[in-house]
């Protein structure tokens, strides 16, 4: 996975380039969540995250995808579209209503919504180092899917009634960890991976 550290280098190269440039495109089959969260919030420069598609990793793979895979080797990542609510009891919620991407082939910013969210996760006390999914949700889970099928795998008693919670793109509530931090990551029906972190006290008075 990219970490901060190489965000860190490649922006100190980039400083040292003349003219400089107006763009970095940061390249990688998997992103750490800080090294997300310091390339969406660059300033003065364009800065872009591109998932390389693992199938590069394999040589028999890169000649031929089946058709149920795509042939891109590289997808431009961007943002959950996420609301965050502080509720009347001071507990906190949240839902998530699509992504945003860029189509290459078309080349225009496109709009994933709920509909395309294969699984989504909740860490609600994020310590801006390492995601801790406290919700885990799978909005695109049939009904032996998903949770369901978790439970039959692995046989456990589970709560059916509360498990059904958790294929919606709205979480339960929850209340305010030590960190004030939220995150939550997204995972689409191509199976690229996208985070968003917020902050609690947005949204005090």
């Amino acid at each position: 996975a990219l970490e901060q550290r190489q965000v860190e280098h490649a922006l100190g190269e980039a400083a040292d380039l003349f003219p400089r440039p107006k763009m970095i495109v940061f390249c990688a089959f998997a992103f750490d969540p800080e090294a997300a969260k310091d390339i969406d919030a660059l300033k003065g420069i364009t800065a872009l995250k591109a998932q390389m598609n693992t199938d590069l990793l394999t040589e028999d793979l890169k000649k031929a995808s089946s058709k149920s895979t795509t042939n891109q080797s590289f997808w431009l990542m961007g943002q959950p579209d996420v609301h965050l609510s502080a509720l009347s009891d001071g507990l906190w919620q949240v839902e998530v209503n699509g992504f945003d991407y860029f189509d290459t082939a078309k080349g225009e910013l496109v709009s994933g919504g709920k509909t395309k969210i294969a699984a989504w996760s909740l860490d609600t006390d994020y310590d801006g180092r390492s995601l801790f999914p406290h919700q885990f949700f799978f909005p695109m889970a049939g009904k032996d899917e998903g949770w369901m099928k978790l439970k039959k795998d692995i046989r456990a008693e589970l709560d059916e009634d509360l498990l059904k919670h958790f294929v919606g793109t709205v979480s339960l509530p929850f209340e305010a960890g030590a960190n004030n931090t939220v995150a939550v990551k997204i995972v689409d029906d191509r199976g690229i991976e996208s985070l968003k972190v917020m902050k609690l006290t947005v949204l005090e008075k």
